[in-house]
């Protein structure tokens, strides 16, 4: 099953896009070639830039802070483990601290770097970053990986607390929606949303072998899905069979 997902709203989707990139940076770190970390320095760049937003940091805490008291009301509740309700608040916990303690945007030491800098400057040029345009750069491609493996965890040490909430955050909201079976009739599915329930991310899981894309449009009142198929030529075209769907609405 293919599993595509769809924000309502601009601050999970600059979650779901931040996640996207820890994953990406992640896999990128633990490889061994140059390449490799060349390209692991221009994501942790996306990162920056796609953290950027004065106002995350403190959206995120609030979102932290609101979650931690939703589940602190489960307490006394004999339905409710209280150890799961521990170890869910305890996370949300260090979660929130982590973040809290981290001073200034993240990556902000990354501007005393001249070697990193000069790379980011140089991102936009296409080859930009030859090794005739930044010698000091192309010295460090060819040390150990080991070391190069180390120089990134470090640079990377300032945007590991937004990654754990980003990850934390990310992770609630998707087990506050229970999967069920839809059926997209001629290719088109449609739902009314109840607007007292504000939902902010859809999950779709789709059979990979039928070969469907689904264009997806969404708001607080409605979701409408169309299934396309690709041709030949790399083009959308609508599908018109029936299909069966497995959704998700995750508030």
């Amino acid at each position: 099953m293919l599993l595509y997902e769809f924000p309502f709203n601009e601050s999970v989707r600059t979650l779901l896009r931040l996640e996207h990139l820890f994953d990406r940076l992640g896999q990128l770190v633990t490889r061994e070639s140059a390449i490799d970390h060349h390209f692991a320095i221009v994501t942790l760049f996306e990162v920056l830039e796609a953290s950027a937003r004065s106002d995350l940091k403190s959206e995120m805490l609030k979102d932290l802070e609101r979650h931690k008291a939703q589940f602190n009301s489960f307490r006394g509740n004999p339905a409710v483990s209280e150890s799961a309700l521990d170890d869910v608040v305890g996370r949300l916990d260090a979660a929130f601290q982590a973040l809290n303690a981290q001073s200034g945007k993240a990556g902000a030491g990354l501007a005393n770097n001249d070697m990193l800098m000069g790379v980011k400057s140089r991102l936009a040029i296409p080859g930009g970053t030859c090794e005739f345009d930044l010698p000091a750069y192309h010295a460090w491609q060819q040390l150990s990986a080991a070391q190069r493996r180390q120089d990134l965890l470090q640079w990377m040490d300032s945007v590991v607390p937004m990654a754990q909430a980003v990850a934390l955050l990310l992770s609630l909201l998707r087990e506050s929606g229970s999967p069920h079976k839809v059926a997209a009739q001629g290719g088109v599915y449609q739902q009314s949303l109840s607007g007292a329930k504000q939902h902010q991310l859809l999950r779709l899981r789709i059979a990979h072998d039928l070969g469907l894309v689904p264009e997806i449009i969404g708001h607080r009142l409605m979701v409408s899905i169309r299934l396309m198929r690709q041709d030949a030529d790399g083009k959308l075209r609508p599908a018109t069979e029936d299909a069966a769907l497995e959704l998700s609405l995750c508030a």
